[in-house]
């Protein structure tokens, strides 16, 4: 079972996407994001299995929730710094996990 102090380990924030790519060498659909996480941490970059919902002319400006101290992990070409986080629908498909209200700070951290 975990612990308050392993869930107090993972460092989640909010970050801001400012920029998408398309990830074409990817085995499943994703993309290639720049997420900026202000100014502590700055920006980082993610791949994200998210094309179903998401257009990438609609996620410049959204904010999501990122795991920032993992460890940097090889996918193909691309070195993703950050995990970005989301949760399932019914056919294993991502939806983001967001803050709900804009007033969320970047770089604030998820407690």
């Amino acid at each position: 079972m975990a612990t308050i102090e392993d869930f107090l380990k993972l460092d989640i924030r909010v970050g801001v996407i400012v920029a998408v790519e398309d990830f074409p060498e990817a085995r499943k659909p994703a993309y290639k994001l720049t997420i900026d996480f202000g100014s502590e941490i700055g920006k980082k970059r993610s791949s994200a299995q998210i094309t179903t919902y998401y257009k990438k002319e609609d996620l410049v400006g959204k904010k999501v929730l990122g795991v920032v101290n993992f460890p940097p992990r090889q996918i193909g070409p691309f070195v993703s710094e950050v995990l970005t986080l989301g949760v399932p629908d019914d056919k294993n498909q991502t939806i983001l996990i967001a803050p709900d209200k804009p007033e969320a700070i970047l770089g604030g951290k998820l407690y």
